[in-house]
């Protein structure tokens, strides 16, 4: 695809010139007259480059390029000043709020050309790993995905008693969101009334994801975990196909804590296809059934096809019945032709109790032979973190 060079100067005839001359080297050229207008299509259009001038009657580019060094959606953007100012001291200046290049008025269109093509080349690698991949970088937390391949097997509840966990053997930041709009249940589970924190964030533009944003929907629980809940309101499943928002949430989310637990909740939708790359491993939940075994079997091979690894694909049995159907683990383990990492012991009462005090089975009973699996679960997504 041809890059996209966004023209931001008050000079019709060098937006005219200028953007001619870089469409017929194959650009997609966009333009605008003014710093404001420029700001807005940056935002809009997230361009390749940007080829700004300095002295405009409304914004000046030095303060143009400030605001978008200061934006996460428009940090990593190359700017290129081209402006009639010659002094080093005004080239200086532009470095300093964030140019990556300087060129000044008039210049031979084969200069231009050759700076428009070493900046986009220099700054290729950066487009390609994309802001998403940067914000993980500046601190990426250790993420856990918790899925299965229907509902009712315990998603949830790992998820929750996982990050209870974390908090209580780490004693460090740890976040619980729910990323399954319309179908809510944390919430209520965890006695808190407000859940229109995912909504929030899928609802709105990728650009206005910011990590402030995230944080500030973030809604603390008595067990130590921040959580990110989502809504009842059936009307919301719809906001699934916002996958570019889920992305980019995760990314604030991991620049948020040392470690993130996600309740991605059935199968593979689109969106969950695209984070699960992002995890730094994920969990599937599975019970001791021939057919959710099998079903199991098939969710692994896909996740696997999504280029995750093997070895970071943990299964948790979860025997929630004391039943004679249900098979023993090393049966589940030959038949589904996977490792299972963890087993979870029935404990009907515990949950029930946990339920009562709208807390994490964990915290309610911690001495709790289950609640003592999830801590051991825990001590396991610790060190592995340890080791990345």
């Amino acid at each position: 695809m041809a890059e996209k060079i966004l023209i931001i100067d008050d000079d019709v005839d060098t937006l005219r010139l200028v953007g001619l001359m870089l469409q017929r080297q194959g650009y997609l050229i966009s333009a605008a007259s003014n710093g404001s207008q420029g700001l807005t299509k940056a935002l809009e259009e997230r361009p390749d480059l940007i080829l700004l001038d300095v002295m405009m009657p409304d914004m000046d580019g030095y303060e143009v390029t400030r605001r978008l060094r200061k934006n996460p959606a428009t940090v990593s953007i190359p700017i290129l000043m081209f402006t009639a100012k010659t002094q080093l001291d005004d080239k200086v200046t532009g470095f300093e709020v964030g140019a990556d290049d300087y060129l000044t008025k008039p210049t031979h269109p084969t200069e231009l050309q050759a700076h428009v093509k070493a900046l986009l080349a220099r700054t290729a690698p950066k487009k390609e790993t994309g802001e998403l991949t940067t914000a993980l970088q500046e601190h990426h937390g250790y993420i856990v995905g918790v899925l299965s391949t229907r509902g009712g097997l315990g998603v949830s509840t790992l998820a929750t008693n996982l990050a209870a966990s974390l908090f209580t053997r780490a004693q460090t930041d740890v976040i619980l969101a729910e990323l399954t709009p319309g179908q809510g249940t944390l919430g209520m589970d965890l006695g808190i009334s407000s859940q229109k924190g995912l909504t929030e964030m899928l609802q709105g533009s990728v650009v206005e994801i910011t990590r402030e944003k995230v944080q500030s929907s973030l809604l603390p629980h008595n067990s130590g975990i921040k959580l990110l809940l989502a809504s009842e309101n059936p009307r919301d499943v719809t906001l699934t196909s916002q996958v570019q928002n889920y992305e980019a949430l995760i990314a604030r989310l991991a620049s948020s804590a040392r470690f993130v637990v996600l309740d991605m909740g059935v199968g593979l939708p689109a969106f969950v296809q695209k984070i699960l790359p992002m995890c730094n491993e994920c969990m599937v939940v599975l019970e001791g059934v021939p057919g959710t075994i099998q079903h199991t079997k098939l969710l692994i091979e896909e996740i696997a096809a999504l280029d995750v690894d093997h070895r970071n694909i943990n299964v948790v049995l979860n025997n929630r019945q004391r039943s004679e159907a249900q098979m023993a683990w090393t049966q589940v383990q030959e038949k589904l032709g996977h490792s299972i990492t963890a087993t979870l012991t029935p404990a009907p009462e515990l949950f029930m109790q946990a339920a009562r005090m709208q807390t994490p089975a964990v915290m309610s009973q911690p001495t709790n032979m289950t609640s003592q699996q999830f801590l051991k679960i825990a001590d396991a997504v610790i060190e592995r973190e340890k080791a990345r």
